[in-house]
Order: structure tokens, then C-alpha cells, then sequence
């Protein structure tokens, strides 16, 4: 579930801040409203991360964080990715 690029972006903006706005996680990631929503929609099912929406100045805002999961699930992809590295520059 995490190795689809924009779920992996997500997580990893979530890794290096505690927790992110969608806007700023989608001009990061450069993917359009829908996109992202329907990403953070498929990592919210997988308790991956938590969105959370409140009202700031009257306007809407929503926020992300990582979930404990959702932290050990981007770790267990990054040891994949760095296991297929080490592997190709073996042979």
C-alpha cells in the first residue's frame, strides 16, 4: 500500500514534520486537490495517518500526521527500496 509514490511522498513529508497541512503536502508533491485527497483517503483506511480538520480565520484547514502504523509502514518500505539498491549494485 505504501510504495505507491504520492502514499510514500505523504508519509515521508509526515516522517520529517510531525504533522503537515494538505497544502503544503500537496505543492511538496505536486499533485492536484483530488489526488492527494483520494492518497490521504486510502491512508486514513489503513490507519497510516490522521487527518484532522479545523477552522482557522473562519477558513477550513486539514492536517496530517502519521500514525504509529503508518511510521512503521514507511520504515518497512524504505528497507525494501534500500534492500532492492543494495541488491542491483551487487551483480
Amino acid at each position: 500500500m505504501v510504495h505507491q509514490r504520492v502514499r510514500l511522498g505523504i508519509l515521508t513529508v509526515l516522517r520529517e514534520a510531525e504533522r503537515a497541512d494538505f497544502t503544503y503536502s500537496r505543492t511538496s508533491l505536486d499533485v492536484t486537490d483530488g489526488n492527494l485527497s483520494r492518497h490521504i483517503a486510502v491512508l486514513e483506511e489503513a490507519g497510516y495517518i490522521k487527518v484532522t480538520k479545523v477552522f482557522e480565520d473562519r477558513k477550513p484547514r486539514t492536517w496530517l500526521s502519521a500514525t504509529p502504523n503508518g511510521k512503521k509502514a514507511l520504515q518497512r518500505e524504505l528497507t525494501a527500496l534500500q534492500n532492492l539498491i543494495d541488491g542491483a549494485g551487487g551483480g
